[in-house]
């Protein structure tokens, strides 16, 4: 008996070029926000950089929200390569540094490099756009959220989640997370509260530093920031009971 592999169909040279194309017009977008800011971007500034018509650009995004959506998803996307990519680097003669804290710091330096982008993703909305519901920008901050998510909870078993000493929930916060506690790789609702509270206090730190609120630190933002996550990763570690 034999066994046929499935075998993915090859690209047609016209797929090939479409996709190119695409390619081509998010990196372009891509440097205008880099240049520009995310509020400034337009198809039409988009198109002139590549010499081709805007109507000719509206062949491969049908509007603006399209691109945006493309563009969001990239950055959510890389953002995640980044955070995962430091899990993966994280150098083994320095076992005493968690790697949640790891990510935490691949989380901060993406942010740093492309702080328009981390705009782009975190700053104020843009004017008349709306993210598809459950599209492909949610389903890219999953991906990211999911590797903290790992990190900060690895080792430990559902039921010592669940019994997580977390702060009171009022009743519809803890009705609303029991009821996502139900699905797929969903954490237990005192879980949930916790990671939501850890990744305020390491989003809003890294926040004021990409938008420049943190100059007092004098250069120890670096060290500030490790502290801040071995604090904070010990506190959440306090919480959970042993096994």
């Amino acid at each position: 008996m034999s066994i046929q592999l499935a075998v993915a169909p090859v690209p047609t040279l016209r797929e090939r070029r479409r996709a190119a194309a695409t390619q081509e017009i998010i990196e372009a977008a891509e440097h205008h926000i880099t240049a520009h800011g995310p509020h400034a971007l337009s198809l039409r500034a988009v198109a002139r950089t590549l010499q081709m018509t805007v109507q000719a650009l509206y062949h491969y995004f049908p509007n603006r929200d399209a691109l945006i959506t493309a563009l969001i998803t990239k950055a959510y996307d890389d953002l995640a390569g980044a955070v995962q990519e430091a899990v993966d680097t994280a150098p083994h003669d320095d076992e005493d540094l968690p790697t949640l804290v790891v990510a935490a710091e691949g989380y901060r330096r993406w942010a740093i490099a492309h702080p328009e982008l981390f705009q782009l993703l975190y700053g104020a909305p843009l004017r008349h756009y709306k993210a598809p519901v459950d599209g492909p920008t949610t389903q890219a901050m999953k991906r990211m959220s999911a590797v903290f998510q790992r990190e900060m909870f690895a080792g430990f078993t559902t039921a010592q989640l669940a019994a997580i000493d977390a702060p009171a929930l009022t009743p519809g916060v803890r009705a609303l997370l029991d009821h996502s506690a139900g699905e797929p790789g969903h954490l237990p609702a005192p879980a949930t509260a916790l990671m939501l509270s850890a990744w305020g206090h390491m989003h809003g730190l890294v926040v004021l530093e990409v938008f420049g609120h943190t100059p007092f630190l004098s250069g120890h933002q670096d060290d500030f920031f490790r502290t801040s996550m071995r604090h904070m990763l010990q506190g959440i570690h306090g919480r959970i009971p042993s096994a």
